[in-house]
């Protein structure tokens, strides 16, 4: 299953540093045996809803050019930026 090394290395490619790989570990160990829990449910009477169209029925794709510079209509343009609400 998976073991420490594992989380270790995984974390290392995320670029995230982990103080405590254990806890990790056994956290890491709880979902994939809920996945294995949900690999054993039989769905073969279930009914599987699904809507298809055909391109006819689609609406036909247009370019619609917009003339106005959408930028320039924003509230809180300045010179070439866009200010934002402050991060708290």
């Amino acid at each position: 299953m998976v073991d420490e090394e594992e989380i270790i290395r995984v974390a290392e490619l995320m670029k995230i540093d982990l103080e405590d790989h254990g806890e990790h570990v056994s956290r890491v160990k709880k979902m994939l045996e809920y996945f294995d829990i949900l690999d054993q449910i039989d769905l073969s009477s279930e009914e599987i809803m699904s809507q298809q169209k055909s391109l006819n029925e689609l609406r036909k794709d247009q370019f619609i050019p917009y003339d106005k510079k959408l930028i320039e209509s924003l509230k809180n343009f300045r010179e070439h930026y866009v200010r934002a609400p402050k991060m708290n």
